[in-house]
């Protein structure tokens, strides 16, 4: 046997100096899980408090049956989804909300990268005009729905102004059920075009230049350098507009109260509106929690197969 082979013997007060030492560790990591869950406490009791107990209060809601007068609501279990997703008025509002969001989100993504573009070149007044682009993204909705009625009035409207000299004559914008989505949906993108610009133009402010350079010294065109290398490298920025897009129009509610109210008819009838004239005209909370209740899985649903398309597309180094 060598020296090696030896068994290694401490000495008993080297042996209490390191149990004291993790005991007196042990007490620090309970005094810092102590003091870490005294600073999260309020924060976690606010968002209990006003978000994750009003979704459990109307999932509940969601299954029973409750005019709002009454003392109590009367449980119905799934009796609300069954009528809800067997209903052709609810078919027709969820398609009008499709349509509705998928033309805002192409068209937000699309002309703001647009504009994106064109405030990124080195042209006199360019700061100027990137604040009046941004400025109705800022506006309240009701301020810009009462803005675009005086446009859209097919009486004395601005509209009307600019094309009467051409001998045309504007459509009855809000009170024709064939123009009052599109008319929306003009609204919508106006007053939210110049965010989506802004954020774009952060990201191409903050592309390697390196990389379009090499490009264009062998041979690459604007529109090759813009396609092969700008719109990949712009990818996560895209992924996060269209996230927060879809999640903001499936809301929109401000602008359809005051220019259309849903109508006419239920031509602008969508999920948003419907749950509100269920829950505060009908006065029909459990129907009212169970069109919320559907719409936050449609958005969950479609956030989580946004996120699986993307996922392999987007990179973010």
């Amino acid at each position: 046997m060598t020296a090696l082979d030896l068994p290694v013997r401490t000495h008993p007060d080297e042996r209490r100096q390191v149990a004291s030492g993790n005991q007196e560790q042990r007490r620090r990591r309970r005094r810092e899980y102590r003091l870490f869950a005294l600073l999260v406490a309020p924060n976690l009791l606010v968002i209990a408090a006003f978000a994750y107990w009003p979704i459990l209060y109307n999932a509940f809601l969601s299954l029973t049956d409750w005019n709002m007068i009454a003392a109590r609501p009367t449980f119905v279990g799934l009796a609300n989804y069954a009528n809800i997703l067997t209903d052709p008025a609810f078919h027709k509002t969820l398609w009008i909300t499709l349509v509705f969001t998928g033309l805002i989100v192409a068209g937000s993504l699309v002309i703001g990268l647009a504009l994106a573009l064109l405030f990124n070149q080195p042209l006199k007044g360019r700061g100027v005009v990137r604040t009046i682009s941004f400025a109705p993204h800022i506006l309240s909705g009701a301020a810009v729905a009462t803005i675009w009625l005086f446009i859209f009035d097919p009486g004395y409207g601005l509209l009307r102004a600019l094309i009467e000299p051409f001998g045309a004559e504007p459509p009855d914008w809000m009170n024709n059920s064939d123009w009052a989505l599109p008319g929306l949906v003009i609204v919508y993108l106006w007053k939210n075009v110049g965010f989506t610009a802004l954020i774009y133009l952060a990201g191409l402010q903050g592309l390697p230049k390196d990389l379009d350079e090499a490009a264009a010294i062998d041979g690459a065109g604007t529109w090759t350098r813009f396609r092969r290398i700008k719109l990949p490298l712009l990818a996560p920025i895209t992924f996060f507009l269209l996230i927060t897009t879809v999640i903001g129009t499936f809301q929109a509610f401000d602008v359809i109260a005051v220019m259309t109210g849903g109508g006419p008819g239920d031509a602008t009838t969508t999920l948003s509106w419907s749950i509100y004239n269920e829950g505060f005209q009908a006065f029909n909370a459990g129907r009212a929690a169970t069109l919320s209740i559907i719409m936050f899985v449609i958005l969950l649903i479609v956030t989580a197969v946004q996120a699986r398309v993307m996922e392999r597309r987007v990179h973010y180094k």
